[in-house]
């Protein structure tokens, strides 16, 4: 009996293996279990990731002047620890590039990394001639991945997965600008053309679906989840004289600590020995604007604790992703924002999946989205709705008055334990669900 030939992917990201970046881990940590499927991967990338040396990974620059200049940006700060002598390099490279980006900017006002699509499909020909593909999977992020991936589809006749990361359409609008018709373009494309296509949410799916009906049964949702994040022991969580609460990532005027503001500015009139008990912490950027100015009017500052982005130690090599899991670890509350723009209805943060394998109560802000809310409470954590059809995120704030009065009794009483639950929501489980469509396209992974 003849052993069946071991099938040979291609795989398309742009920020592939990039530390701390969503859209890299999505893909990254589905690569161990490709490759125990006994599945060949190439990978194609942008410049921005490191170089993988399990499998065969070409990084690739874009091929405009914007690209360029936006990836340079990125690798000269990881090589120049000097800050004049990176403004240096910075400013040369960027008067030499002007002329050629005035250009791509007036023909083409897209995101910088719209080019590597074309390098990527150069390159993915380029192997293909050397020995053929059986499957492209194209994944962002960066929409880039997809037009590559929908080029060699039509030059190599061979079957496309596309997964869809964020929407490429807000809710409720119609694409006017240039740009936003470039995205809503890339998503009929992918419906039109792709022979599987993954969202992230059931309601970006839906949306899709009705502004492309050709998509029919090809459409698909997989929740993208993480496997546990901890390899050897889980550092220890320890309480402390406050009950601190972490956010992790970034704040915006749209992903805003309002809700927590008000709540917190309600127990400080109302409830001062709960008020006086919390502190927070935040990583991976500042608070946003509008907390800033309440947290001061408040006279909330002096507890808040800005620790900002967290990069790999040089003394001890430790990533800035393992030193960000032990922080969480040590927090007493995880504060999850979600935001309060209407792309929210069709977006789940991938920090959700992360929190969930922590341990630790999670305090989230969710906005119109149901999808969202029943994952969170099904693992029984705290959700707190606000929504646009009903006034905003200060329609948090009384559910957020109520979640933190009683996190605080139970922390004063016991000391919030670890919940001992294990997330269900794993890379292994989406990975099952990606090769089992890949099945359906005529690739057999097994």
């Amino acid at each position: 009996m003849s052993t069946p030939r071991r099938q040979r992917w291609l795989i398309l990201s742009h920020a592939f293996n990039m530390d701390g970046r969503a859209s890299s881990q999505t893909i990254t940590d589905k690569i161990p279990y490709l490759l125990q499927a006994n599945i060949e991967v190439v990978v194609l990338s942008g410049v921005l990731g490191t170089q993988d040396q399990r499998f065969e990974h070409h990084r690739l620059w874009s091929a405009g002047p914007s690209g360029v200049r936006f990836e340079m940006r990125h690798v000269l700060r990881q090589k120049l620890t000097h800050p004049a002598l990176y403004r240096l390099w910075m400013t040369l490279l960027s008067l030499l590039l002007l002329p050629a980006m005035l250009i791509e900017r007036l023909f083409f006002p897209i995101e910088n990394s719209w080019s590597w699509q074309f390098s990527a499909a150069r390159r993915g020909r380029s192997l293909a001639g050397l020995q053929p593909f059986d499957l492209i999977y194209s994944t962002g992020g960066a929409v880039a991945a997809h037009l590559a991936a929908r080029r060699l589809q039509r030059q190599l006749g061979i079957p496309w997965l596309a997964e869809v990361h964020d929407p490429f359409v807000h809710p409720g609008t119609v694409p006017t600008t240039r740009r936003q018709r470039f995205f809503a373009g890339v998503e009929t494309l992918i419906c039109q053309h792709a022979n599987a296509a993954i969202w992230f949410t059931q309601q970006a799916l839906d949306s899709a679906r009705r502004r492309n009906p050709e998509l029919g049964e090809r459409g698909h949702v997989m929740l993208p989840g993480v496997d546990s994040p901890f390899t050897a022991s889980w550092p220890a969580y320890t309480p402390g004289p406050r009950l601190v609460m972490g956010h992790f990532g970034s704040l915006s005027s749209t992903r805003t600590l309002k809700p927590l503001m008000h709540a917190w500015h309600w127990l400080a009139q109302h409830e001062p020995e709960v008020s006086r008990d919390l502190e927070l912490h935040i990583f991976g950027g500042t608070l946003d604007h509008t907390s800033t100015q309440l947290a001061e009017q408040w006279g909330l500052h002096d507890r808040i604790r800005p620790f900002g982005r967290i990069e790999t130690d040089p003394a001890t090599g430790e990533s800035g992703r393992s030193q960000v899991l032990k922080r969480m670890r040590q927090c007493d509350v995880l504060l999850l924002v979600h935001g309060e723009d209407a792309i929210c209805e069709e977006y789940i943060p991938s920090k959700v999946y992360e929190y969930l394998w922590m341990q630790r109560p999670i305090l989230a802000t969710v906005h119109d989205n149901p999808q969202m809310a029943e994952i969170l409470r099904g693992q029984g954590h705290w959700v707190a709705q606000s929504s646009l059809r009903e006034g905003g995120s200060e329609l948090a704030a009384p559910e957020m008055v109520r979640h933190l009065k009683a996190l605080w009794e139970a922390w004063r009483t016991h000391g919030l334990p670890d919940s001992g639950k294990m997330s269900p929501y794993t890379t292994q489980a989406s990975t099952s669900q990606l090769m089992g469509w890949a099945g359906t396209m005529g690739v057999d992974p097994t």
